[in-house]
This record gives structure tokens, C-alpha cells and sequence, in this order.
């Protein structure tokens, strides 16, 4: 179906947190410091979409959200530009013949910001607590079942499952490193205490506005600390971000087609990727909440109802893939033969529907996706077409995770990563997914996860079963993999990170 024109119109308004899992600054211009009358580079100001619900390490999240913790924290283990994996906290690592245990050893000379020695002893602690503050990636140590301090500078890492993914969570956020002291306090909520590179400037920061962060006195690797000065400016409409960026209040931020003609009209420069799908995940899949969405003609007849190319098109100006299923091109499950597998066809899903038994029965809750508001309004119109309400509630808020772990939404529209394959099936498919809160699974399935978990160099291609299987089964209703749009001044070089919609904090480095 094609939108109509006033629907396309409005349909461009769609903001930058569609292409995702938010003031201060003077008249100067972002970044900028005066010495001998030449403009040097000593400070950035990044534009985000929202601000941080807690400091806390082990409320760290992926994407967007992972961003602000590299300030303050370190990992253990770092993840390069384009996904190479390489020391940081821990100096080398290595599994046992088993892979159910990973040894780690680590540095010797850092500090946390209130001057605790990071140690095993620290890094257990910080593990520990991760795997118990009920944070919304804490299914990233589900396969641990303890950390055993071997000596002062070795970790034990002890598995009850090999997960092929571990050494990748380490550089995210179960890596993150806290001072054992602060963890679990109120106070680290709103005052990270890490041993990353910055410091928040408590006095400077103002909650959901901006935090401001000062480089970090005898920081260990001054490689990683590239300015004297951080502010990450909250920015919640991709306009104000945009003017922002143009006026020089900002050095680089994520925006949406619309507004980055603007920036590209005003000489910003692109960093683009395809990091995240964009479509409904059809999350009641036993029909707890919703009996029709327990049945699977149900579920393809929805697949069926969308025009993906079109919405694609019309609402982000193209700036994407259509696509049909929820794994990428990067986490080796991708399939070909799945790109294309729910063709737009209202007859057909007219006639599921009808084979169902739910024909003019299905009535679906999501809630809103602030910025996607006219994307969803686009799906409601499409689906209304073959018979199927949909009913738009209340905006996604910050109680968004701990909301959807509690089982409050049978459905939702949402953009999601798209990592490797141990990754995904963690975040959208297995029993332990955060996007599978209703804990939907089948002996095939499981099976199949089983499969990826111990097949090594060929996790990839068994992950493909993965895909075909809730391709099939119609788990989700994907739409398409959205291109990424991240501009910058000239001020600052940026190298944009493989499967990030944001580069992270290591990326940028003054232009010489």
C-alpha cells in the first residue's frame, strides 16, 4: 500500500531515535580554546538523545546507552573500530580446553577515581554485583556461575555453559570496572566512580541536560584521553540537535534524514552504518495477554500487511534495507533467502487471518516510541487495511527495560541491535533475553541456540537455523535495517564502530 500524501509528508518527520536499543556551551563554538590566537581543540561536546537513569556500571545498556559509561569507566577488554577485541583492564585471557573457563589476567597500575586500587579482588566485585543488580544486561553473565580470585592480578571466569560471546560482553557492559567501594550505593547512581579517562564535573552537570566531565588526572593510557574537557549535551528533538550541531553548540551527533540534509547543507560531515532493525516484536507469543497472537497465521498475516519498501522510503527517505528478518549481514545468521521472505500481500494476510480464526478479532497495545510516532501511525493505517487494530498507548519512558522484563507489553515497536550471533539470539530470542520476556521457546529451538553455543568458527551458519526458525514462526514483523546517520564538524576526526550507532568515547580525536 502506498501512503497518501499528507501521511508521506508528515511521515519525514520521523526523528533521529528511529535510527537507534539523549545545554550549555558558548557563543564560541564547541571544542575550541585560544593559544597564541590559534583555535586548538581541547574540549568535545557530543550531542545525545537522553540522559542516564543510574551511573551504576551494572545498569550499563548496548548502542546509545553504552556511550556515556566509557567516560567514566573502563572495560576489561577493548573493543577496537571494527570489532577486533584487545587489552585493556586485562592484559590477555584465555579459555581451557573446555571453554568453561576463561582465565584473565590484568593491569597492575590503575587507580579508581577515589584512589581504590583496581585489582581480581575488584574486578570479582564488580562482576558479582553485575550479575545481581538486576540490570537490564545482566543475561550477558547468565552463563557465569563464579569469579575466583586466583592471585592478585588473575581472575578465573567459571562457566556453567561455554558462551561464545563472553570475551565480546567484557568489552561492554559487563567489562565495565566501578570501585568496589562505591558499587551498590546510592551515590554512584548519580557519581560514576571509574577508572576511565574522565571524571564528572558534578557542579557543571545538570540532570537531563548535560554532563560535563573533565580528563582525569595521571589516567593510565593517555592514548584513550584525547581532550582536556567532555559535555555530552542532552538533545532530545533531532532539530535542536541539528541547530546545534550547525551553530557550532555541538561537535557531533546522531540525526535523521530530514534534519542531516541540513547538516550536510551546512558542510557537517557523514559517518554512516547499518546497525539496528526497526519493526514490531511480537512479544506474546503463548498468548498470555493476547490469545491471537499466540497463533502464528496471526503473527504472518501482520508480516504480510506491510508495505516495507514503501515506509522505507516515504518515511526515512530511503535510508535503509527492507528487510524480513532480525538478524544482520555482520552476525553471519543473515540468509538471503530471508530478506524478502513476508512479501507485501493484504490478500494473503487477509486470508491467514481468516484461516486463523481471528479474523476481524486482532487488536495489538504497543507503546509509543518517542520520534516514531508517524512510523507507527503509517503501521496502524497498514494493518487497519487487512483488519488488524492497532492501538498506539502511552510513550516508551525511562521504566522502559524493567517494563518490558515484567511482561507489560505483548507487543512493541522498537529498534534493535543486530550483533553477533550469541549476542542476538541473547537479546531477542533465548529464555534469558530481555526481548523475550515471556520466555518463549520450543525443544527445536532450544536445540538450535544449543547448537551455535558450542559450534565455534561455525556459530555463524548454525545461528542461520536460528533465524529461519523465528523467521518462520513469525516471532517478529521487521521492517527494515536503518542506515545510521552520525555528522560531525571539522573540528573533531571520528571513526565511526562497527555495529554502533554511535562511535564510542575512544573514536574521536581532535583534526590536526
Amino acid at each position: 500500500m502506498k501512503l497518501g500524501p499528507k501521511a508521506a509528508a508528515a511521515a519525514i518527520v520521523l526523528s533521529a531515535s528511529l535510527a537507534l536499543t539523549a545545554c550549555g556551551g558558548g557563543n564560541a563554538g564547541a571544542g575550541t580554546g585560544s593559544s597564541t590566537g590559534t583555535k586548538t581543540v581541547t574540549a568535545l561536546t557530543l550531542g545525545t538523545l537522553r540522559d542516564l537513569t543510574s551511573w551504576d556500571p551494572a545498569q550499563a545498556h548496548v548502542g546509545h546507552a553504552l556511550q556515556p559509561y566509557q567516560a567514566a569507566y573502563d572495560s576489561l577488554i577493548l573493543r577496537e573500530p571494527d570489532g577486533k577485541l584487545s587489552p585493556m583492564l586485562a592484559t590477555a585471557w584465555k579459555y581451557n580446553d573446555t571453554n568453561t573457563k576463561l582465565t584473565v589476567d590484568l593491569r597492575t597500575d590503575v587507580t579508581f577515581s577515589d584512589g581504590a586500587k583496581f585489582d581480581a579482588a575488584a574486578a570479582k566485585a564488580n562482576m558479582d554485583h553485575f550479575k545481581k543488580a538486576n540490570g537490564p544486561q545482566m543475561a550477558q553473565l547468565g552463563s557465569v556461575s563464579d569469579i575466583a580470585v586466583v592471585d592478585a592480578d588473575t581472575i578465573d571466569i567459571n562457566l556453567s555453559a561455554p558462551e561464545p560471546a563472553l570475551e565480546y560482553f567484557l568489552s561492554q557492559a559487563a567489562g565495565l570496572m566501578g570501585s568496589p567501594a562505591a558499587l551498590g550505593t546510592d551515590a554512584i547512581k548519580t557519581v560514576p566512580v571509574g577508572s576511565g579517562p574522565y571524571v564528572m564535573d558534578k557542579a557543571a552537570s545538570v540532570k537531563d541536560s548535560q554532563t560535563v566531565f573533565n580528563a582525569r588526572d595521571g589516567y593510565w593510557n593517555k592514548d584513550l584521553q584525547k581532550f582536556k574537557k567532555l559535555t555530552l549535551k542532552v538533545l532530545l528533538d533531532p532539530t535542536a540537535r541539528t541547530n546545534a550541531l550547525v551553530s557550532g553548540q555541538i561537535d557531533a551527533t546522531l540525526l535523521d534524514p530530514k534534519n542531516g540534509k541540513q547538516a550536510e547543507g551546512a558542510k557537517m560531515k557523514l559517518e554512516t552504518n547499518q546497525v539496528d532493525w526497526s519493526g514490531l516484536l511480537l512479544l506474546d507469543r503463548d498468548g498470555t495477554k493476547n490469545p491471537a497472537l499466540a497463533n502464528v497465521k496471526v503473527r504472518q498475516a501482520i508480516n504480510h500487511a506491510f508495505d516495507r519498501k514503501t515506509i522505507l522510503d516515504q518515511v526515512m527517505l530511503g535510508q535503509g534495507t527492507p528487510t524480513s528478518q532480525p538478524f544482520g549481514k555482520d552476525s553471519g545468521a543473515w540468509s538471503e533467502e530471508l530478506e524478502n521472505y513476508y512479501s507485501y500481500d493484504p490478500e494473503k494476510a487477509k486470508q491467514l487471518l481468516k484461516d486463523s480464526g481471528f479474523e476481524g478479532k486482532v487488536s495489538i497495545d504497543v507503546p509509543t516510541l518517542p520520534g516514531a510516532e508517524t512510523l507507527i501511525s503509517v503501521m496502524k493505517q497498514q494493518l487497519a487495511d487487512v483488519g488488524i487494530t492497532l492501538n498506539p498507548g502511552a510513550a516508551i519512558t525511562n521504566t522502559f527495560t524493567s517494563d518490558v522484563a515484567a511482561q507489560k507489553y505483548p507487543a512493541l515497536f522498537y529498534n534493535l541491535f543486530q550483533g553477533q550471533p550469541t549476542v542476538a539470539i541473547d537479546q531477542i530470542v533465548s529464555t534469558k533475553a530481555l526481548y523475550n520476556p515471556f520466555k518463549t521457546t520450543t525443544p527445536e529451538l532450544e536445540a538450535k541456540i544449543a547448537a551455535v553455543r558450542t559450534g565455534g568458527a561455525d556459530a555463524g551458519k548454525l545461528a542461520q537455523e536460528v533465524n529461519k526458525y523465528v523467521v518462520e514462526q513469525a516471532w517478529f514483523a521487521p521492517l527494515f535495517r536503518v542506515n545510521q546517520m552520525y555528522y560531525h564538524n571539522d573540528k573533531v576526526n571520528v571513526t565511526p564502530q562497527i555495529q554502533q550507532a554511535v562511535p564510542s568515547i575512544y573514536n574521536y580525536s581532535p583534526a590536526k
